[in-house]
């Protein structure tokens, strides 16, 4: 029997397994401070409800953790 505890935001919909893996909905799992560095930091304040905001168990955030900027080449 598993005894795997998974909350699930209802402002994102992620799953939290374990009080510290992230499951997104496309890519690899992660931590509750890549799930902030791209999500939560920025809707939280305009959202309600969202289960990712103990500072405590969020690290610092490294270059790793955000998105990388996306760059449009135009080609003549």
């Amino acid at each position: 029997m598993s005894s795997e505890n998974i909350e699930i935001c209802p402002v994102c919909k992620v799953q939290i397994k374990n009080d510290r893996e992230v499951i997104f909905s496309a890519g690899k799992p992660g931590d509750r401070t890549k799930l902030w560095a791209r999500v939560c930091q920025y809707v939280a304040e305009q959202q309600k409800g969202c289960i990712n905001q103990d500072l405590a168990k969020i690290s610092p955030i490294q270059a790793t953790d955000g998105y990388k900027p996306v760059t449009f080449e135009q080609k003549e």
